[in-house]
């Protein structure tokens, strides 16, 4: 087991709980007056404290809680006392004691710095993958949910797992960077592929296929869903075998790809009064019996309840000794695993285990 020193911001806080689902023992370490990760909304029960925030529920269970004050000399000494042991540090840059001194204290160290951390919005913006996002022509959109962070962190988790192996083979300690903007601008990287290539913008495409003329989310009786019409010889009758709408089947000159491109948005129109006769699940069910690619778009509500998720274990119960049984993302490391994880920790919880000293006072 890996013991893993937690130094991030909401950046990089998932990568560190994709050790804890690995089952190696993971420290965070806060300040005393908690992180920031505490005091994101939503709150648990509806109380604003550094223990009822869903994303501190979610991003530190399976963690160790420890309270540091890097202002404080001694407090500096403990945290070095404490990097004696671990194998691992993911920080956030600038570090809060010199490097050197890290790796004074443990030569094998394999130290993750997270650079070029910017607020999310930001970050996203520069990135370019902002510009990717929303409808053509229209103001781009802002991608909820974290998900920039999230992402960064998963680069931050392979950046360290492949340090881990490198060190091992050598035996000496190393220090890696993962950068911010790069991580993000990775998922970028075939836009500017095609432009470097032919000198074409790629356009946001909203709720339209890139490939595929009759493809894209459409709307119906419960929300949306995506379906994909692969063009192959008979397809498109098999198709409208479906459909049934008297526009389409009036032009049979549809069959051919090419005319499907040219009059995709007449398509789709149809196709979006069609679907709003039926729900999602009925419209994906259907598809999915006549062998047409199809997708509900899930919401969160969706996903909680979807059977094959919990059936895989990605989703599970936490038995919290505050708020009773919450049902959480368990995760696909831990689902893998057979890792069961614990609760997130209180705030300092573990200082009298991993630091010698009284627990801090929680609020």
């Amino acid at each position: 087991m890996l013991r893993v020193i937690d130094l991030t911001t909401l950046t990089g806080a998932y990568a560190a709980r994709l050790f804890a689902e690995q089952g190696h023992e993971v420290i965070r370490v806060e300040a005393p007056e908690g992180d920031e990760i505490r005091k994101l909304p939503p709150f648990l029960k509806n109380c604003e404290d550094l223990e009822h925030g869903a994303f501190h529920q979610f991003l530190n269970a399976g963690k160790k809680s420890i309270t540091l004050d890097f202002e404080l000399p001694d407090e500096r000494e403990r945290f070095l006392d404490l990097l004696t042991a671990p194998d691992l540090l993911i920080a956030n840059s600038p570090l809060p004691v010199d490097e050197r001194e890290c790796r004074a204290v443990n030569p094998k160290l394999v130290l993750i710095k997270i650079v070029d951390d910017a607020p999310e919005i930001c970050a996203t913006a520069r990135s370019g993958l902002m510009a990717l996002t929303g409808h053509p022509g229209k103001t781009p959109f802002v991608l909820g949910a974290h998900i920039p962070s999230m992402a960064v962190a998963t680069y931050v988790a392979v950046a360290a797992a492949t340090a881990l192996l490198v060190r091992n083979a050598s035996q000496q300690g190393l220090t890696t960077a993962v950068s911010v903007r790069q991580s993000l601008e990775s998922f970028v990287e075939q836009a500017m592929v095609e432009y470097c290539f032919s000198g074409i913008i790629t356009e946001r495409r909203g709720g339209k296929g890139a490939i595929t003329a009759v493809s894209g989310a459409l709307p119906c009786k419960d929300g949306h869903w995506v379906i994909s019409q692969i063009h192959r010889s008979g397809r498109w009758s098999k198709f409208m075998e479906w459909v049934k709408d008297e526009e389409l089947n009036a032009d049979p000159s549809l069959a051919e790809e090419e005319n499907q491109h040219k009059r995709r948005d007449f398509i789709m129109e149809r196709l979006r009064i069609w679907a709003n006769r039926f729900t999602k699940a009925e419209l994906v069910d259907e598809a999915q019996r006549r062998h047409f690619p199809a997708s509900p778009v899930s919401t969160p509500l969706d996903l909680v309840n979807d059977p094959q998720l919990l059936a895989r274990g990605f989703l599970t119960e936490i038995d919290h000794p505050d708020f009773g049984k919450i049902h959480v993302p368990q995760g696909a490391l831990a689902s893998i695993a057979g890792t069961v994880l614990r609760p997130a920790p209180r705030l300092g919880e573990h200082n009298n285990e991993l630091l010698g000293r009284r627990a801090a006072a929680t609020t």
